[in-house]
């Protein structure tokens, strides 16, 4: 499919001429805003999933697609946001995302029916792929490569964490004050604030980019991942051997390698060797995959826990990820710093050290606990490696590509997080829940639950280790990532938008 496109002349750049950006910080706030957006409805439902599942009639695994649904299309769609923000510019992007988001979320809010909730979802999930990589680029933009980028990085890093948890401490207030289709309505009013001020504050891009959208490759990668996901998610209640799950997780397989050779022959690739190729950029996303599969299942299993064993209601659930929240706003400040003191390589693999103790910590959680002994110290622990490694393998993934590859550079760090997050999901829900079944073992039920949790975290703790190990074999290199280790500008730079 070809993109139409404005043709350059000769000895300019689509990015010429450009106006200084008045108020960098505003429009840094709308751009922040709009990312924080996309993590808050990753999250918002998760401490809601008992009410949700009541309201709308879902079975177990309809439940768990309230979730999936989301991060699937997010996840499997943000490489072709990004790309398609390159073509298309940047701004024009983002606003159709928001618009997108804007509109779903009240049709999730009202839906009677687990089928038009679950498509909702994934709607917003589109949505949300578009808004990512463009918002990423935009606000990558507003600094060039060195003096400034850490700020934005830092920012991204606070939002981002924030907003999961964030999400937890919302849907909390919001199903015990006004019941769970509020949820979705408060996202929905949300959005369509951030997509006034995105329209007020943020500048027209000048033009588009060249080249042309590989579709082929975007619904390749697409189907190979909802096979992957779907076989995941089902075999929690089908089996690992079910004929089902086998059969996607061979569909997958092929199509991941339908993808690769049709990545290495198209010229207009969805995602160019090239990048790869580029710095650290190959294993910041791998690193990041890593991460971002136990991001989520984080902010999945521990409001279960509050809510299913030790009796927390929704709000006190959400009031108890604000500790988690702060920890990560914290790390995201001062991971710049702690990379301009210690290396990128150092910085990055202290902080998933410290986030795996937080997990180890988490997996010796007690039936008869309480949030203060249990939850508290290690959720202030995970929040603070969490945020530290976040920022600096963005740092990583970012730092090198061209400037016409901005947002797809975004996208495919935005994707291997979130991808890997729905991977990971799939992944300990289906461990957790075959430790549960065998509840005759453990006694209680809240016992058999605590042992599933408690073997989610203990993986998660073990998969961050792994990942610290890497992260010292394939990120070494002399100097540290600039893009994370440099101070604040003391002055803005123009916003460079496609």
């Amino acid at each position: 499919m070809r993109i139409l496109h404005h043709r350059v002349p000769a000895g300019r750049t689509p990015s010429a001429p450009r106006a200084p950006v008045p108020r960098p910080t505003a429009v840094l706030a709308a751009l922040a805003a709009a990312q924080f957006t996309v993590m808050l409805a990753t999250s918002i439902v998760n401490v809601a999933l008992p009410q949700v599942r009541a309201g709308a009639g879902l079975s177990d695994g309809g439940t768990t697609w309230v979730v999936n649904a989301y991060g699937l299309a997010f996840g499997a769609l943000l490489l072709a946001g990004g790309r398609a923000a390159d073509l298309l510019g940047h701004r024009r992007v983002l606003l159709a995302g928001l618009a997108l988001f804007t509109l779903a979320s009240p049709v999730a809010g009202l839906a009677a029916s687990p089928g038009v909730l679950i498509t909702a979802r994934a709607v917003q999930g589109v949505g949300a792929a578009a808004i990512a990589p463009a918002a990423f680029a935009l606000a990558m933009g507003l600094f060039p490569a060195g003096p400034g980028r850490g700020r934005v990085l830092g920012v991204w890093g606070a939002v981002s964490g924030a907003g999961g948890a964030g999400g937890v401490l919302l849907g909390g207030v919001l199903t015990q004050a006004w019941g769970w289709p509020w949820i979705f309505h408060a996202v929905g009013l949300g959005t369509a604030l951030v997509l006034a001020a995105v329209l007020v504050l943020v500048p027209p891009a000048a033009g588009r980019g060249e080249g042309r959208f590989d579709l082929v490759g975007t619904v390749t990668v697409t189907l190979a991942l909802t096979c992957l996901v779907w076989g995941l998610t089902t075999a929690r209640g089908a089996g690992w051997g079910d004929a089902r799950v086998l059969g996607a997780f061979v569909a997958a397989a092929g199509l991941f390698a339908v993808f690769a050779a049709i990545e290495f022959r198209r010229p207009d690739a969805l995602v160019p060797p090239r990048l790869l190729g580029t710095g650290r950029v190959a294993a910041g996303n791998l690193l990041m995959a890593l991460l971002g599969s136990v991001w989520i299942a984080l902010f999945f299993f521990l409001p279960l826990y509050q809510q299913q064993v030790l009796g927390a209601g929704p709000l006190a659930t959400g009031a108890g990820q604000l500790p988690l929240a702060a920890a990560i706003m914290l790390g995201s400040a001062l991971a710049p710093r702690i990379s301009r003191r210690l290396g990128a390589t150092a910085t990055v693999a202290g902080a998933l050290i410290t986030e795996a103790a937080g997990m180890l910590w988490l997996s010796r959680l007690s039936a008869d606990g309480s949030y203060a002994v249990d939850v508290l110290g290690p959720s202030v622990l995970v929040g603070l490696g969490l945020s530290v490694a976040f920022v600096q393998l963005t740092a990583f993934a970012v730092d090198g590509p061209a400037p016409q590859d901005a947002g797809l550079a975004g996208g495919l760090v935005n994707t291997t997080r979130q991808v890997g997050g729905a991977i990971g999901l799939a992944a300990l829900t289906t461990l957790a829940g075959s430790v549960t079944a065998r509840a005759p073992a453990y006694g209680t039920h809240a016992q058999a639950l605590t042992a599933g949790y408690r073997a989610a975290f203990a993986v998660s703790a073990g998969v961050l280790a792994t990942t610290a190990l890497l992260a010292v074999l394939l990120t070494r290199r002399t100097g540290t990532a600039a893009a994370a280790a440099a101070p604040p500008a003391p002055r803005p730079h123009p916003v460079r938008t496609p």
